[in-house]
């Protein structure tokens, strides 16, 4: 249609028309960035789209995260290195002992093996010559080597040395591993100190080698043998350097402020200021010219992902480069501005990442119940968990409003304005969903000063089309008349009076139509007495047969037409009027900004028919379109008998078409119980929040499933002695401590349990917290995670 939704204008000094895109305009300076990139610091744009990104979880804030450190070990983890280390240390003390008793069965057979016999006297091991002695000496030092090694696997000393010691920062590090370097000095030279205790065979080992090896003659040099201590020293200090970490302890405190430099920028060529992208496709002065733009503080984050969206969708069809390139030349950072001429809300209340979409919500609780992964990350939501739709559910004063609807609703308008999005925001007359200077079009049913009417039939030509999201907002609740016959009734009704009148009926006069009015059916057969309207001819004399029977849907359709067919609704809903109808195809066609307020007080059935309409007009208007640009989305902070079997189908659907709906509850209840499974089953994301009651946890606990968990039952069986001293013990220790002695019977074992129960979800969740479920329209899921949502 050439409207795309602009019909005229009620007020030709407030009405804006639907906003189309705007031919090139002279390069202005935008404004400065209301709310810094980098919220809670002070940050350049330049350094907000430096920040790191990485690929994260669904549902994890991704601007600057970092994966947590490895899980900390527990209590029972540092008691088992302590019991490894004392049992393997006193093990090998005990070996050690015997062995220097020479108490160790076939002791010196190794010996024997390896060294010539004239060495000793013949039966024995004493030494014959003094080579003998220097054997056996070595023979000492090989075994006490093997002895360490065998009680330092044991014992587990590798993974203690790395928790108690190198896991600490410097210089407690550095610190701890030179004592123990100044410890093993005095073990092995307890001499150069002027202790008199035995030394371990680590020294004389080693002389005694050189001398099999060389000969007596070497040490004759002093050079020699102060090599050797050297050499010694140097393999001592060696292991404690590397498990200090002196080098690095040295560098860091030579490096200002003591710690290791910075790395350094990177080049200017690389840094994302510097649109690397369209310098790799050979545009250095578009690169240029946005580089400068973005370093003198004219872009702001709504330039840079508006811009950044633009050269992704030039890069992708190749004949739109030269349009890039020129555009960027004639209006710099001003380039591809919204229709509405901004560059940003005046108003953001939530922390936004324009550069991936996401809006951040809260934060992931510090909660068992949470994998370690997330604990204490920041939760957001973007296009790709939004594209599967979301369903939140939370009595009044739960913060739905506030903490979800809000800042989704305001991450989308931003996205409009940078081209990616469009957002048709529906809310109570009066509901906080952002000013109206942040959207484009403003739609306010039964007040007076609304600029914008609602399109009842969505700028359609279609009537059989149209008669459809019509039946379906007028009936689509009631059990007692089917949506398609209804749908037939309208379209035998719609369809002959547009073939007539070149325009779809007023809701006054489809009224008196549904009703039968004589009057009204005559002048309408009149006026299709010519033979090009035959065909409507026919379809309205069937209407007629089809009036006043049982199981007409026509005088259900009219009682339901009645609630807009109201005084304060009287300048509203005339497609042939002077008004300015909104219709909801304009969001297929342009990143739009949308928000309606229906009115609640007195009129709460005609809000809900209205809601229940543009649900099922947006349904039919995104599934119509052949290409899906942008994505879209619409938001309903108040669901309640808006949702019909036509509607659940519809939702299921609109992952595939680019587009999505965020519906918010006060309780399951307010959807027909048919219709409760259903709807879980065709919403990806499912918020619980807290002060739901259990019958509304049951529905989450369903739908999120079970989980395999493993389980340990600990049972207490009473010890019985059966020696006389045993039991005289165990009876004295009733006496003291009042219990029987018993014994621990541990049973570990797997069962499947629901991930939250009905219970949980009503009875556990603080306030200001909620359990969300993700899934991505690619298919990857996160599993239902706490969610606080005032951090």
């Amino acid at each position: 249609m050439d409207t795309e939704g602009t019909h005229g204008a009620r007020d030709r000094q407030r009405a804006a028309p639907v906003p189309l895109p705007p031919p090139p305009a002279v390069p202005t300076a935008p404004p400065p960035p209301r709310q810094p990139p980098g919220a809670g610091r002070s940050a350049t744009v330049a350094e907000w789209l430096a920040d790191p990104r990485p690929t994260t979880s669904p549902g994890v804030w991704r601007k600057g995260h970092r994966p947590p450190e490895p899980v900390p070990d527990t209590e029972r983890g540092d008691r088992r290195r302590i019991v490894g280390l004392v049992i393997s240390t006193l093990l090998g003390l005990l070996f050690w002992s015997v062995w220097q008793q020479g108490a160790v069965p076939y002791q010196w057979v190794p010996l024997r093996l390896f060294t010539p016999g004239e060495w000793y006297w013949t039966g024995s091991m004493r030494p014959k010559q003094w080579q003998g002695e220097e054997a056996k000496i070595v023979y000492h030092g090989v075994v006490f080597g093997i002895l360490v090694y065998t009680v330092g696997r044991l014992g587990a000393w590798p993974d203690a040395i790395r928790h108690y010691v190198m896991r600490r920062p410097q210089p407690s590090r550095a610190v701890l591993a030179s004592l123990g370097a100044v410890g093993a000095l005095l073990l092995i030279w307890p001499s150069a100190l002027g202790l008199d205790w035995r030394p371990l065979p680590v020294a004389d080992p080693v002389f005694s080698l050189v001398a099999l090896v060389a000969g007596l003659d070497v040490f004759a040099s002093p050079v020699i043998i102060d090599l050797l201590y050297a050499v010694m020293t140097i393999a001592v200090l060696w292991p404690f350097a590397r498990i200090g970490g002196w080098w690095q302890a040295v560098r860091d405190g030579r490096s200002p402020a003591g710690r290791r430099p910075a790395p350094p920028p990177p080049r200017p060529a690389d840094a994302p200021a510097h649109w690397p992208e369209l310098r790799a496709a050979g545009h250095d002065k578009a690169a240029d010219l946005l580089s400068a733009e973005l370093l003198s503080g004219r872009m702001n984050d709504v330039d840079c992902a508006r811009v950044s969206h633009a050269w992704r969708t030039a890069a992708a069809d190749p004949a739109g480069l030269a349009g890039f390139v020129d555009t960027v030349a004639r209006n710099g950072a001003a380039a591809w501005t919204h229709p509405s001429g901004q560059r940003d809300l005046p108003v953001r209340t939530a922390t936004h990442d324009l550069l991936v979409g996401q809006v951040r919500i809260g934060r992931f609780a510090a909660d068992e119940r949470n994998p370690y992964a997330v604990r204490n990350a920041h939760a957001a939501l973007d296009p790709a968990v939004l594209g599967t739709s979301l369903l939140a559910v939370g009595p009044p004063g739960a913060g739905k409003t506030s903490r979800l609807m809000r800042p989704v609703a305001e991450s989308l308008a931003l996205g409009a304005l940078t081209g990616r999005c469009a957002v048709v925001a529906v809310c109570a007359a009066g509901t906080d969903l952002g000013g109206d200077d942040s959207y484009d079009v403003v739609v306010r049913p039964g007040d007076p000063t609304s600029v914008h009417d609602i399109d009842l039939y969505a700028d359609c030509a279609d009537a059989d089309e149209a008669a459809a999201f019509l039946a379906e907002g007028l009936v689509g609740d009631l059990d007692t008349v089917g949506t398609q016959r209804a749908a037939t009734a309208l379209a035998q009704l719609i369809g002959p009076y547009r073939a007539l009148h070149g325009r779809f009926p007023s809701v006054p006069v489809l009224r008196e139509l549904l009703e039968g009015d004589p009057a009204g059916l005559a002048a309408l057969q009149a006026g299709l007495a010519a033979g090009e309207h035959s065909a409507m001819r026919r379809e309205l004399d069937a209407r007629i047969r089809q009036s006043h029977t049982p199981g007409d849907p026509g005088p259900a359709l009219a009682d339901r037409l009645a609630l807009l067919d109201r005084p304060v609704f009287a300048d509203f809903f005339d497609p042939g009027g002077e008004g300015h109808p909104f219709s909801m195809r304009a969001v297929v066609h342009h990143p739009l900004r949308v928000r309606v307020d229906l009115p609640e007080h007195g009129h709460e059935e005609a809000s809900r028919l209205l809601a229940r309409l543009l649900l099922a007009q947006f349904a039919y208007v995104v599934r119509g379109r052949p290409q899906r640009p942008h994505f879209a989305c619409l938001v309903l902070d108040d669901a309640a008998r808006t949702i019909t079997a036509e509607s659940v189908r519809a939702i299921q659907r609109l992952r595939s078409l680019n587009a999505g709906v965020v519906l918010g509850l006060r309780t399951v209840g307010e959807v027909p119980e048919p219709l409760q499974g259903p709807l879980y089953a065709a919403v990806g994301c499912r918020m619980a929040f807290s002060g739901v009651t259990t019958w509304d946890g049951r529905r989450f606990t369903e739908a999120w499933g079970t989980e395999w968990i493993e389980t340990k039952e600990v049972a207490q069986h009473t010890v019985f002695a059966d020696q006389p001293m045993t039991r005289a013990l165990h009876a004295l220790r009733k006496l003291v401590t009042g219990k029987a002695v018993t014994t621990d019977a541990v049973t570990v074992r797997k069962v499947e349990r629901e991930r939250w129960s009905a219970s949980d979800l009503a009875h556990a969740l603080p306030p200001g917290h909620a359990v969300l479920s993700l899934t991505t329209v690619d298919g990857e899921h996160a599993p239902p995670l706490l969610v606080d949502l005032r951090g």
